[in-house]
């Protein structure tokens, strides 16, 4: 017996009642991937790609898909999945989905005041969301949109700036302290030269035009910015007020950074009294260094594919990595598009995982509101996807349920 198919002059299919809840302007955003052309469309190239691009051949980048690729699903049949339920618990907190949004510098310079908006829709949702530190909004005002925000740290390997930055995070209510590991030196962009985008920002007559011919983001987000707030500027580098997004000491002032040491990671673990995670690593290795110095999780990641070309995805050494986790928290990013990826991660060992650019896209694409579309839509991926494997409940996801192709 053959499936029925739709006639061409049959009339089109009937809105859902989910669907029309959504507000019209969000209905065409189906998937995580359709905010992309938006942003492509509403950003200059430079700033897009900016985001977009990895390191040097992109190879990177590409195996964190690849790499979700290669695994395929062993469902379960004729189960009772009615009441699922994919609430998450991390470091002691329920969380209303196994996935957040993690740091991404300057948001508020490709979304108007991006930081703000990606806190307060994950704060909505109830979703973990990080702040970086090079972000163009000081912590003390995101923590407020955000009791539950985490703070991301790119650090100088010098005490004398490490100490107080690590006080001011604290003061402000931050509960959870991330370092990110992976970024010694500048990467080799070259995307980023043949965009036009350098730091510090020069306005260069290609930058210009580029600009001039993306007026929404000209008006609606930079102008807007400055005219509202003034000159953005690196807030949360250090523990003072860091350089304007055109100034020339911006790479002095991010400098000393190939000095980071492990020992620096044991020196905040002595100072700072809430949860200590270390982002950035792919070694087993590094990932039992970390374990000994005390931290209480670590983030796997390639950077995006945007530090070392050909860096292998997370989620190839994740499963060793887990095996090895005795007790600390594994979390994972790169490559996470769709709620199977989610599940995947989590089938390989993962407590957690973290999906980045679309979410960034989706606030450049409609603010908030497509933020929170964005997190929707993954959320009803994993409940569908739960309902197919035959389980209830992210617990429930175990390693027999993928095999590798």
């Amino acid at each position: 017996m053959h499936d029925k198919t739709i006639s061409p002059t049959a009339p089109p299919p009937t809105v859902t009642r989910a669907q029309s809840a959504v507000p019209r302007h969000l209905r065409r955003y189906l998937t995580l991937d359709d905010f992309e052309p938006a942003a492509r469309r509403l950003l200059p190239k430079f700033l897009f790609g900016y985001i977009d691009g990895g390191a040097e051949t992109d190879a990177a980048k590409r195996d964190n898909r690849r790499a979700f690729e290669e695994y395929g699903f062993v469902p379960r049949v004729l189960k009772d999945v009615s009441g699922r339920d994919q609430t998450t618990t991390l470091f002691g907190k329920s969380y209303a989905a196994p996935f957040g949004i993690p740091p991404m510098g300057s948001s508020a310079l490709c979304a108007y005041r991006g930081d703000i908006v990606l806190a307060r829709a994950a704060a909505a949702a109830n979703v973990p969301m990080i702040l970086s530190a090079s972000s163009l909004i000081t912590l003390e005002d995101v923590r407020r949109e955000n009791q539950a925000a985490w703070y991301q740290a790119y650090l100088a390997g010098v005490d004398a700036r490490i100490e107080p930055l690590v006080d001011r995070v604290a003061a402000a209510g931050y509960d959870t302290f991330v370092v990110t590991a992976d970024v010694p030196v500048a990467p080799n962009r070259e995307n980023n030269i043949r965009n036009g985008f350098q730091v510090p920002l020069a306005i260069t007559p290609r930058v210009f035009w580029d600009t001039i011919t993306h007026p929404d983001w000209l008006l609606n987000t930079w102008a807007r910015t400055v005219l509202n707030h003034g000159m953005p500027h690196f807030e949360n580098m250090d523990a003072q007020r860091g350089p304007p997004v055109l100034s020339k000491n911006l790479i002095r002032n991010i400098g000393a950074r190939d000095q980071l040491a492990w020992k620096h990671v044991e020196l905040i673990r002595k100072r700072w009294k809430g949860r200590l995670v270390v982002k950035g690593l792919v070694s087993p290795e590094d990932a039992h260094i970390a374990r000994e110095s005390g931290v209480d999780g670590v983030m796997l990641s390639n950077h995006g594919g945007r530090q070392l070309d050909y860096t292998v995805s997370a989620l190839r050494t994740l499963p060793e990595i887990a095996a090895k986790a005795n007790g600390m928290t594994v979390m994972v990013d790169g490559g996470i598009r769709r709620g199977t990826d989610i599940i995947k991660a989590l089938a390989l060992g993962a407590d957690f995982v973290w999906v980045g650019r679309p979410f960034l896209y989706a606030a450049v694409a409609a603010g908030e509101a497509g933020v929170t579309r964005a997190i929707t839509l993954l959320r009803e991926e994993i409940d569908r996807d739960l309902a197919l494997l035959g389980i209830r409940s992210v617990s429930e996801i175990t390693p027999d349920l993928v095999r590798k192709f």
